[in-house]
């Protein structure tokens, strides 16, 4: 199986391309878990799958590192548009992506020598509480609490097509997303799991940002976190209409336009080819 493995802000994924490549006969799930595997595999955060749509210009199909599927992927975005320009998927620098949380724009920026060094996605509009988030708790709202060993931790629920739990800090650290992060995205509240992202304020045009995502882990990036924090954080006034994120695997540009949407501008690099014997 011919792949490309690439990676946005060290948000790395194995990637597929139907049209290039025959998938071999595993179940998906069980693929993305083979070839996320660092030791007896390629090494990611998961599995992207990129194929014909019928209401896009292609689709992205994306398995987390343990085998269970997501809706979306903000960093995957960015490199699946990066691929499908390079390749000759598309033949326009704007286009249509399909993701099981539905269709998104991408835009290419290219550079002199053609190539796709950066991507801007329009992510839509964010949701918010419990109608949009998958939550079975007591509270009702945007902000619930998540009981954590006794302890109340507050955080905003948001949805960019996939579920996010946004908590408001004084500072990021890295030892409380481990500690706090995996309690978060299993807790009982959220009966289909959720990306916990810890968040802190450093101006109305920055923030910091760490994120435990559903499926993976601690990763580098989450580019639909990145985009759930500022939404959230905009809600309540904390933040502006332009933000950079800081992430532990570098920047994101963020902005949140007057009809709600919400566009995210980052890196999309290739790391390598290869082919993967099943």
């Amino acid at each position: 199986m011919r792949f490309t493995k690439m990676h946005a802000l060290g948000n790395n994924y194995v990637y597929v391309s139907t049209v290039e490549t025959q998938l071999p006969s595993l179940h998906l799930a069980e693929l993305a878990r083979r070839v996320s595997d660092v030791r007896r595999g390629v090494g990611s955060d998961g599995l992207i799958v990129i194929e014909p749509s019928d209401v896009a210009d292609v689709r992205m199909r994306i398995w987390n590192a343990d085998g269970s599927e997501a809706e979306s992927c903000g960093n995957g975005l960015r490199c699946v548009a990066k691929y499908a320009y390079e390749h000759g998927l598309v033949d326009t620098g704007v286009f249509s992506i399909e993701t099981k949380a539905g269709v998104v724009e991408a835009r290419v920026h290219i550079d002199c020598h053609g190539r796709v060094p950066s991507v801007t996605i329009d992510m839509g509009q964010a949701q918010f509480g419990s109608s949009a988030v998958p939550y079975t708790g007591r509270h009702h709202g945007d902000d619930v609490p998540v009981d954590i060993g006794g302890v109340d931790v507050w955080g905003t629920l948001v949805s960019v097509g996939n579920p996010h739990f946004v908590s408001l800090v004084d500072h990021v650290d890295d030892d409380d997303v481990l500690r706090i992060g995996p309690r978060i995205e299993s807790h009982p509240d959220f009966p289909e799991r959720i990306n916990a992202e810890f968040v802190a304020v450093k101006s109305v045009s920055e923030i910091d940002f760490r994120v435990y995502e559903r499926g993976s882990g601690v990763t580098y990036a989450c580019g639909t976190g990145a985009c759930a924090s500022v939404a959230a954080l905009a809600r309540k006034g904390m933040v502006g209409n332009q933000v950079t994120v800081h992430l532990l695997g570098g920047d994101l540009d963020i902005e949140l336009r007057d009809d709600g949407h919400i566009l995210m501008t980052g890196e999309a690099v290739t790391i390598c080819d290869g082919d993967y014997i099943v």
